[in-house]
């Protein structure tokens, strides 16, 4: 089979289009011929994780730390990219139950990666949910890490009817399907993002679209019942001024400052609050976006779609900043 693989940290110029062997599924696992597979953040750190510094790195350095372990210090430790996907069940293992050939799915593979191939394979308990069948699989293929992370965090802020929520990069792969589960919970969205993604948060949903180049959120007088700051950019000392009184500022990113700000706002007497958590990578995550989007309520924009043969040039154009939707590399 064909797969784009890297056996040296750096640029795009590293990605390289392969033939290996096609996987086997062993008894608890299901093998997936990959229809498609989106370019998210994930892929343009682990493909250059030799020169990410740990301030540069989202999380705090004890995880940038584990996360060099896992990729790998010198060398990648995984050589083929790809942490979405969208596919067709091809076989399954004697173990198996919850698929059966010819179902058409969607997933997430999560650090393991591997999607940026003609086939993966994956256990049936994984992260992997059927398709919807109202989108296409170059569409869905958009949808796996977003879902699992916005979906597992937006429960831990309890999102009701009413609600009012700022989040703090509403175009990424997490911001986009936050923005449009708040919306299916009934609360009152305001986005923010750069001047190149103001049509397209407006677009999926945000009742307000905030340029963060032009104007400080911080200042234009609303209040907020919930923050959700996707990669931690944000200073609780200037956000707590448009926090209501038992306001929630919830983070998918965080280094330790945010973490002891999380503590100190759990033991004092402060009705707001701090809240950083890693997301649960549940395919219960993936069976409810099934639903939601069947009703009609999610959608995708995207981009621009590349073949596999030109995943470099995918990685540069999402680099260049320029996209106003999501990349997606079509395989199958």
């Amino acid at each position: 089979m064909k797969a784009v693989m890297f056996t040296e940290y750096g640029s795009p110029d590293v990605l390289k289009i392969c033939e290996i062997a096609k996987p086997v599924p062993k008894d608890n696992e299901i093998l997936i011929k990959v229809m498609a597979t989106q370019i998210n953040y994930g892929d343009l750190i682990a493909r250059d994780f030799a020169h990410i510094k740990p301030a540069e790195f989202n999380m705090s350095s004890p995880l940038w730390l584990l996360s060099r372990f896992a990729f790998g210090f010198n060398k990648p430790a995984i050589k083929i990219l790809g942490s979405e996907f969208s596919g067709i069940v091809e076989a399954v293992g004697k173990g198996v139950s919850r698929f059966k050939s010819g179902d058409e799915v969607y997933g997430y593979a999560g650090m393991n990666m591997g999607a940026n191939a003609e086939y993966i394979c994956l256990p049936e308990t994984g992260t992997i949910g059927l398709k919807p069948v109202n989108l296409t699989f170059e569409e869905v293929a958009t949808l796996p890490y977003g879902t699992v992370m916005a979906t597992s965090l937006l429960e831990k802020a309890h999102i009701k009817k009413g609600d009012r929520i700022l989040i703090i990069g509403a175009s990424g792969g997490i911001g986009s399907i936050a923005v449009q589960l708040a919306k299916h919970y009934g609360a009152h969205v305001t986005g923010v993002c750069s001047t190149s993604r103001l049509g397209y948060v407006k677009s999926i949903g945000a009742e307000k679209v905030i340029d963060y180049t032009n104007e400080d959120y911080t200042k234009d007088g609303e209040m907020y019942d919930v923050i959700f700051d996707i990669l931690g950019r944000g200073k609780f000392s200037k956000l707590k001024s448009c926090l209501k009184p038992d306001g929630i500022y919830l983070l998918a990113s965080f280094k330790m400052k945010q973490v002891l700000q999380m503590v100190w706002s759990s033991i004092s007497r402060s009705k707001q609050k701090v809240i950083c958590s890693f997301a649960s990578e549940k395919s219960e995550a993936l069976a409810r976006m099934k639903e939601i989007a069947e009703s009609g309520e999610i959608k995708v924009v995207i981009d621009t779609i590349f073949p596999l043969s030109e995943t470099a040039t995918a990685h540069r154009y999402v680099e260049s900043g320029n996209r106003t939707g999501n990349v997606v590399i079509k395989i199958g």
